[in-house]
Parts: C-alpha cells; sequence; structure tokens
C-alpha cells in the first residue's frame, strides 16, 4: 500500500512544526485515537480503533521518528497488531513554506497483513487517505484551538 497526499495548513511553517510531535495534540487528532504515549523522546505507543467499512478492530501501534530535520522533514516508522492483523510502514513527512501557510506532503508506505490485508486494497488505500486527510484537518483546528487559549490566557 502506497499513499501520498498534500495538505495546506493554513498557519506558518514553524508552528506547525512546533506541535508536530506534542504527543497530547497528535491524540486529540488522530481519529480513533485512545490512546497516545511518548515514551522516550521520538517513541510513542499508541493505541487506536480503527474502522474501515465493515472492518473494526483496535491496534496497538508503536512509532519511531526516525529522521528529523527542522523545519523541512520528519520520517517515522510504524508498526502495530491487532485481532485482524499486523500493520507496519514508513511515512515521510515534508514541510514547505507556501503562500503565507504551510504545504504538507506525506508519502506513506505499509504492509498489511492478516485478515485485515485481505479485506481489499482499495478499501484500505481509500480508508487510509481519510483518515491521513482527516488527521491533517483535526490536528490543524487543534492548534489553532491551542492558540486561541494561550492567547485568552494573556488577555
Amino acid at each position: 500500500m502506497e499513499i501520498e497526499c498534500q495538505y495546506r495548513f493554513g498557519l506558518p511553517r514553524t508552528l506547525v512544526w512546533k506541535y508536530i510531535k506534542n504527543a497530547t495534540l497528535l491524540k486529540d487528532s488522530i481519529p480513533g485515537c485512545k490512546s497516545l504515549i511518548e515514551k522516550s523522546a521520538g517513541y510513542y505507543i499508541a493505541e487506536t480503533e480503527i474502522n474501515l467499512g465493515p472492518i473494526q478492530d483496535v491496534f496497538k501501534l508503536e512509532v519511531h521518528l526516525d529522521e528529523e530535520k527542522p523545519p523541512a522533514l520528519l520520517r517515522l516508522k510504524l508498526k502495530g497488531n491487532g485481532n485482524m492483523g499486523q500493520i507496519k510502514g514508513g511515512a515521510k513527512l515534508i514541510f514547505i513554506d507556501h503562500q503565507g501557510g504551510t504545504l504538507l506532503t506525506c508519502k506513506a508506505k505499509g504492509q498489511v497483513t492478516g485478515a485485515l490485508g485481505l479485506a481489499g486494497k482499495k478499501l484500505l488505500d481509500t480508508g487510509a487517505s481519510k483518515g491521513i486527510e482527516n488527521f491533517f484537518q483535526r490536528f490543524e483546528k487543534e492548534i489553532k484551538r491551542r492558540i486561541y487559549e494561550l492567547k485568552k490566557r494573556r488577555n
């Protein structure tokens, strides 16, 4: 499975970068995320519920930040297990200044095995693409909410 998508944030790149590794904000942004804990710098453990049509499962995931070039590049590796299969893959996030905001390009590759892998490539690709887009929308909303709360406290 390979996915490439872009998302335009209405926020400066330095601000998006500042929050991209914030465990609390990430947990609030990942669809179906039940928990997300940063165990050590660049190493996260998560529990996420996946709903793809008739497929529903809870996955325990490990995420490792593999490479970081602030504020332009973040590469991560992911592996996880659920009752219906296993997930293993990685993603490269590229951050570019764009018209006063940030253009983020996400290039992801993954392998899905077990019953989940048998569900069909089209269903998995569509579900993953929607999940990534939903994550970025929620992530931007959470950043803006945090900024609003910080400004409100200062006043």
